[in-house]
């Protein structure tokens, strides 16, 4: 009981350390950047260019090629895995301002995003090493892997309703304005405040639909036995743009990307990082 008791004091003290806040909030910027790269891609499709692949490894290499783009890249790796590090230590002990079924769920959600913040900063690192890896290609062949076993099928589809569930989710919690509690809104100016929360509810909206058509490409997916179209982010746009009034659609998708991206500025030094 003790080594336990130590183990979580430990854990306590790195969450709460000055160093981790740092490059932690180090890590919203290259997050933020990720998420305007992915807007310039989209906004490239919408008028009528072929960007490559509009997914977290195409937004990587984007940002790659802009003047002083590795040193750009490490810092995002760098940032991203603190990111990565800080939740994780938020599901072992964080979350101590919430109780009961509550600081359960955001203990959950933190494992979740220890797992994208990982995987974010392995593929910035596949890029700045020059060895990149395809997001898109990646989920089709995962999806292909597992529709091959008995019951893949089911599975799959289990995990792009999960998926469409996550895309839903999380409209609702940017539609009501439920990221404002991550905030230090006391210590905000009201301008920054009404544009952190304008930026926020555009950004989740525009994630929340683009992670809701990724589980129906998983759902249907999985019902066709069709692995390739479970290509993530990439096809997601890519259909959004085959709609009727797509490219205004993905004009509006992109403007969200971007909105969140700017969030994410508003993070690096407004969110609540040691709590």
């Amino acid at each position: 009981m003790t080594v336990a008791n130590n183990a979580r004091r430990e854990a306590t003290r790195v969450a709460t350390s000055r160093p981790l806040e740092i490059l932690t909030r180090v890590g919203f910027v290259g997050y933020g950047l990720l998420h305007l790269a992915v807007a310039w891609l989209a906004i490239q499709l919408v008028i009528g260019h072929q960007p490559g692949e509009t997914s977290q490894s195409g937004a990587f290499q984007t940002l790659a090629g802009q003047p002083l783009g590795r040193f750009v890249l490490i810092v995002v790796v760098i940032g991203l895995a603190a990111m990565a590090v800080w939740q994780a230590l938020l599901a072992a002990v964080g979350h101590r301002s919430e109780t009961g079924a509550e600081r359960t769920f955001e203990r959950v959600a933190s494992v979740g995003r220890t797992v994208v913040y990982a995987a974010l900063a392995w593929t910035a690192l596949r890029v700045l090493t020059g060895t990149p890896t395809s997001s898109a290609q990646q989920q089709q062949n995962t999806t292909a892997g597992i529709l091959a076993h008995g019951p893949g099928r089911v599975l799959v589809l289990v995990f792009g309703l999960g998926v469409l569930a996550l895309g839903i989710g999380m409209a609702v919690y940017g539609a009501k304005c439920a990221f404002e509690r991550k905030l230090m809104t006391a210590r905000m100016k009201e301008a920054t405040r009404i544009a952190a929360r304008r930026a926020g509810q555009a950004g989740y909206l525009a994630k929340g639909a683009a992670f809701g058509i990724v589980g129906l490409l998983l759902a249907d997916a999985a019902l066709t036995k069709d692995p390739g179209k479970s290509r993530g982010l990439d096809a997601a746009l890519r259909t959004v743009l085959g709609e009727p009034f797509g490219r205004v659609l993905l004009s509006v998708v992109a403007i969200g990307f971007a909105a969140f991206g700017v969030y994410c500025f508003v993070q690096v030094r407004h969110r609540k990082v040691t709590g």
